[in-house]
């Protein structure tokens, strides 16, 4: 009886190279059995969920998955002393097509240690037998196949409802196990070599299984070639028309029975979707009068087991594949012994064929509406738009993944859409952390040179000051004592003005060049910007607005000071403009502590050249002698002693569109010391 043993320990029969891993969600969408989770962005394969389809094997181009090498168990079975049989799949030709004489693999496989080489494909004629009772007759209900171990473990796990309507037949590899024995002694150890993984873990009754890859390992290791060895046939008895087992519909072909649509008789599915669709059906009772010939892959000639390119490369040589079994069964059915295979047939038709099955239910339960909406919405799908059943994270729909993410299988960064949205918002903040950095680093060069000009400016300014202020009190006296008439006077006039003007350009370096002390007080900002513009003499052509945005006007700073400040702005902004005149905007906003005061103009704007010089003393864009280019820096220096910050955007070229500027100063509501 081919029936598993619980107590068996087994290492897992799938695992992932971690490092290889590169996060595609391919496994977890080819996995029909969902036994994929994700971990800190890697794949895990959950043994306890896995059905050993493969799919995950076959699909990973990273060969991140790998299934259980079990050479290390044959090469000991053969060296313990005990008679040891391969049992080699039908499906051999397919992936042998290089070896034209299957004599030679036989005598390769041999050349391994193994006493004797027997084949499924005789296993497969005896379950045809059994299947062809059932199908004949009338008595049975509709069955499962049950040859395929995937197809089983599928339906014991996640379906086990269905476990009375699965065939109680052996596979091919149990029965033909069960032959051996009956032949060879009931103490012969035995090999199955195939193209599936599944077989690893299906039954007992084997001692060992491996694919065709691990076998073509075993081959290479030795360094053996077909021409070194002598062409052997396969030990008795042998198998005839179950050859074509592999392909798709081989059972059918086997049993010698035809798919027809109008009987409505046998439903073949086969492949990751086609067979868990055919299973909802059957379990629905929509196709309940069918029997269903099931196969997880495509066929066992594109079983995972089956080696890779250079050999084969997959789908693409499937159609070559199928040709080289149908080639090989053909063949032998010409050649063949028909009358000692009928004997074989009768000889062995007394095995017991019959297995069970057991319920290994591990299905979830449905988690409530409500988690699941909650998870959706912290991967941004509010909404029926929002719901784009892609499949990138490898589920069939938005809710599946949320689903998954509720049983701790799967992440929320594994939604395409959430992410790429998460990374755009990444970008987007580290936009303003760089653009805040940048205004940062300029004011910080800013702070440096205006700090060596300071020192420069105070040491001119201190010894202008004394010879200024003699030449202003001697060029008066002189005027105050020449004539009215005498035409020096002018000159003198002239020259005790321009030494006032003098004068204030040094007292303006002075104030530039000291750190005056802040008289921090409660001032409503509101009443404070408001007393700036009425001060500020402007033509009719422009107009000045005010708004403000904040709730609490109230907010620690020099009234003086700021007045100075926000007077200069508005009075620069109202020379920027043109003839024609225009409007000046402030604006109040305030965000987190801090309040900010925007003041915009459309006037004539600076250009791009002049952005980074606007605080540097004495540097003015103004005719000669309309400016002294000391009025910015001050500002400057007010609003840094207030711990504020001080921000310019200006476009002076229409082709960018409105010109204008805007001065943006922000200051922290409570005073910082």
């Amino acid at each position: 009886m081919a029936k598993q043993d619980e107590t068996r320990v087994r290492k897992d029969l799938v695992t992932t190279i971690k490092e290889r891993c590169r996060v595609c969600y391919t496994c977890v969408r080819e996995c029909p059995a969902k036994a994929i989770r994700i971990i800190n962005g890697q794949a895990e394969v959950m043994p306890e969920r896995c059905i050993g389809c493969g799919n995950c094997i076959k699909v990973c181009s990273q060969n991140a998955k790998v299934f259980r090498n079990e050479t290390d168990t044959v090469s000991q079975l053969i060296q313990s002393g005990e008679p040891v049989a391969a049992i080699v799949a039908p499906s051999f030709p397919a992936e042998f097509s290089e070896i034209r004489n299957h004599r030679l693999l036989v005598s390769l496989i041999r050349a391994q240690g193994f006493k004797y080489v027997g084949e499924v494909s005789f296993g497969a004629d005896l379950v045809a037998g059994e299947y062809k009772k059932i199908l004949k007759a009338q008595t049975y209900p509709p069955v499962i196949s049950s040859d395929c171990p995937a197809i089983v473990s599928y339906i014991e796990h996640y379906h086990p409802d269905l476990i009375g309507s699965l065939a109680h037949i052996v596979s091919p590899m149990v029965a033909m196990s069960r032959v051996m024995r009956k032949r060879y002694g009931k103490d012969l150890k035995i090999v199955f070599i195939g193209p599936c993984i599944a077989k690893k873990d299906e039954s007992d009754e084997i001692d060992a299984a491996i694919t065709f890859r691990e076998l073509r390992e075993m081959i290479a290791h030795r360094g053996l070639k077909p021409a070194d060895v002598t062409p052997t046939e396969f030990d008795p008895p042998v198998g005839g028309k179950g050859g074509i087992f592999p392909v798709s519909r081989g059972l059918l072909n086997t049993v010698g029975i035809k798919e027809d649509i109008f009987e409505r008789n046998v439903i073949v599915a086969e492949g990751r979707s086609a067979f868990q669709e055919a299973i909802k059906e059957f379990e629905s009772g929509q196709i309940a009068q069918e029997h269903l010939e099931l196969l997880c892959c495509d066929g066992c000639i594109m079983g995972p087991g089956m080696s890779p390119y250079p050999f084969f490369s997959s789908q693409s040589r499937r159609y070559r594949k199928r040709a080289s079994v149908s080639d090989y069964v053909l063949h032998k059915l010409e050649t063949m012994d028909t009358g000692q295979w009928e004997k074989d047939i009768e000889e062995f038709t007394s095995i017991d064929m019959f297995r069970e099955f057991t319920n290994r239910d591990i299905r979830y339960e449905k988690p409530e509406r409500e988690e699941i909406d909650k998870i959706l919405v912290k991967m941004g799908k509010s909404g029926p738009q929002d719901f784009l059943d892609c499949g990138a994270c490898g589920y069939d729909s938005c809710e599946d993944h949320a689903i998954a993410i509720i049983r701790g299988l799967a992440e929320h960064e594994m939604c395409l859409p959430f992410t790429i949205e998460k990374l755009h918002n990444y970008i987007r903040e580290l936009n303003v952390s760089n653009e805040k950095l940048a205004n940062t680093q300029e004011a910080l060069r800013h702070s440096e040179k205006l700090a060596g000009m300071g020192q420069l400016s105070a040491g001119i300014a201190h010894e202008l000051n004394n010879p200024l202020g003699i030449i202003t009190m001697y060029s008066n006296i002189l005027k105050d004592e020449a004539n009215p008439d005498d035409p020096i006077k002018n000159d003198l006039e002239l020259i005790a003005e321009q030494a006032e003007r003098c004068k204030k350009i040094v007292g303006g370096l002075l104030n530039f060049a000291r750190k005056n002390q802040v008289n921090f007080t409660d001032t409503n900002i509101n009443n404070l910007l408001e007393h700036s513009i009425s001060t500020v003499i402007s033509p009719p052509e422009v107009k000045i607005s005010l708004e403000s945005r904040i709730i609490d006007p109230i907010v620690k700073l020099d009234f003086d000071q700021m007045t100075q400040v926000f007077t200069n702005l508005l009075k620069n902004a109202v020379e920027a403009m043109p003839e024609q005149g225009g409007l000046i905007r402030v604006m109040l906003t305030e965000a987190n502590d801090d309040v900010t005061v925007h003041i915009t103009d459309s006037g004539t704007g600076i250009e791009t050249e002049n952005m980074g010089k606007l605080f540097t003393p004495f540097f003015t864009t103004k005719p000669i002698g309309k400016g002294t280019g000391l009025g910015l820096p001050i500002i400057y220096g007010i609003v840094k002693m207030h711990k504020g910050n001080i921000a310019v955007k200006s476009n002076a070229d229409p082709k960018k569109g409105s010109t204008g500027t805007t001065f943006s100063i922000t200051l922290p509501r409570k005073a910082m010391t």
